[in-house]
């Protein structure tokens, strides 16, 4: 059974730090490309930032590039999204995607919520 496990998110202030992770399970992590998308409150889910397989490219939204660092510890099947200089409009459920050809898997999603 296919499991992606989002973990860190919660309340910061504007201007503040979070990690989040994402444990896969049930999968040859090394095979999948990562991704983590967002969904604030009435809008569409985005992408924010994706790393590939080997190599480990990444790329990510021009709306965090420079805030956000996506990377991935395939030894430890975690894809990780370190978020810097938060901004409220952060606030989003986040959540992590794993696909590989066909494959493609959603964990549940983490709150992340940006206030003063």
């Amino acid at each position: 059974q296919v499991q992606l496990v989002e973990s860190g998110g919660g309340l910061v202030q504007p201007g503040g730090s979070l990690r989040l992770s994402c444990a896969a399970s049930g999968i040859t992590f090394s095979r999948y490309a990562m991704t983590w998308y967002r969904q604030a409150p009435g809008k569409e889910r985005e992408l924010v930032a994706t790393i590939t397989t080997v190599g480990g490219s990444t790329d990510s939204a021009d709306s965090v590039k420079g805030r956000f660092t996506i990377s991935r510890d395939n030894d430890k099947n975690t894809v990780y999204l370190q978020m810097n200089s938060l901004k409220p409009e952060d606030t989003a459920v986040y959540y992590c995607n794993a696909r590989y050809g066909f494959h493609n898997y959603w964990g549940k999603g983490t709150l992340v919520t940006v206030s003063s």
